[in-house]
This record gives structure tokens, sequence and C-alpha cells, in this order.
């Protein structure tokens, strides 16, 4: 009976220690929860943060996309000292162009009145050569006419 008594005890300690095992284990098993839910909190909270930092890395990435069309497009166009050279160069131009222009308008207008006046002295040449003609008409009539007289 001592024995089967002592194997009670025995058991009973053994029992004890495993219920203790268990209450560590499950005391350990909670701590590992917690853990491990805070590890997930953690990785959600690291997840939101990068999904952040892509939407901004993507944000930069569009930005830098457009500044670096727009400086091909800026870099097809002459510099700013080189247009206003090119625009001086222009204006010289066009004030010259203006000058010949000028000149141009004032020898087409002076050609005008040379032409008006040579159309004028032509038709005063006409009108003197017709008025000229009537008269040696009227000469020859009046010729003929005092030949007509003379000779009965």
């Amino acid at each position: 009976m001592l024995s089967t008594l002592s194997q009670c005890e025995f058991s009973m300690g053994k029992t004890l220690l495993v219920y203790d095992m268990n209450l560590r284990e499950m005391e350990n098993y909670e701590k590992i929860y917690k853990e491990i839910e805070c590890s997930i909190a953690g990785a959600h909270e690291k997840i939101a943060e990068c999904k952040k930092q892509i939407l901004q890395a993507k944000r930069i990435r569009k930005n830098r996309q457009e500044y670096d069309a727009l400086a091909k497009v800026i870099q097809h166009h002459p510099n700013r000292h080189e247009t206003l050279k090119e625009l001086e160069a222009l204006g010289k131009e066009l004030q010259h162009l203006s000058h010949i222009k000028e000149s141009v308008e004032d020898k087409l207008e002076l050609r005008r009145k040379q032409f008006h006046v040579l159309l004028s002295t032509i038709h005063e040449l006409q009108q003197t050569l017709e008025n000229d003609e009537k008269l040696s008409e009227v000469e020859e009539a009046q010729e003929t006419s005092m030949d007509t007289e003379t000779k009965p």
C-alpha cells in the first residue's frame, strides 16, 4: 500500500509538475501570441508607411519624367541670349528692309509723277499735232479755194 501510495504521490507530483509546466507553457504561448500580434501590428504600420513611400516615390518619378520631357523640349530651343541676339538681328534687318521699302516707294512715286508728266506732254503734243493738222487742212482749203477763185 505504501508503494501504491508512493506511486500515487509520485503520479500526483508528476501531474502537478505537468500542470505547472502547462501553465508556464500557456503563459509562454500568450507572451509569444502578444509578441506576434505586436509584430503583425508593426508590420501593418510598416506596410502602410511603405505604401505612403511608394506613392511619394511614384509622384516623384512622375514629376521627374515630366521634368525630363520639359527639359528635352527646352533643349530644342535656343537659350535666351541667342534668342535676344537673333531678335536684335531680325530687328535690324526689318529696319533695313523698311528703309528699302520707303526708298522703293519714293522711287515709285517719282516714276508715277514722271509718267504723269510724260502722259501730259504726249497728250499736249497730240493736241498740238491735231491743231497743226487742222491748220494745215484749213490752209490747204484756203489755198485751194484761192486757186479756184483765181483761175476762172
